[in-house]
């Protein structure tokens, strides 16, 4: 219940893809993903670079509809590494492993 000195705050959705601007601004969403250790988040980040490219392009590209572009890329998607690898090249980056550190 709100009295007449409080006031109601309310929140807009924010959304990352309209911040990914640049090569680099993919690059450090990317290596903070997958600093992360966690798949579900490294494709929340790619799904982020995608919108920020434009799903329906990228899902021409891809060979497949806009919807199942984005539940490739949704954390019960279950997407194959064949599809992130072609997005990524899409995208124009690719993964690379290193050694864990100790």
């Amino acid at each position: 219940m709100t009295t007449a000195t409080e006031k109601k705050v309310t929140f807009s959705d924010w959304n990352p893809s309209k911040y990914i601007n640049t090569k680099e601004d993919v690059i450090a969403l990317l290596e903070v993903a997958l600093e992360e250790n966690d798949p579900d988040f490294l494709l929340k980040a790619i799904g982020y670079m995608a919108r920020s490219r434009g799903m329906t392009r990228l899902a021409k590209e891809l060979n497949i509809d806009r919807a199942g572009l984005y539940k490739a890329l949704a954390p019960d998607g279950n997407s194959s590494f064949k599809t992130v690898f072609k997005l990524l090249d899409i995208l124009g980056m690719q993964m690379k492993l290193e050694r864990k550190s100790a």
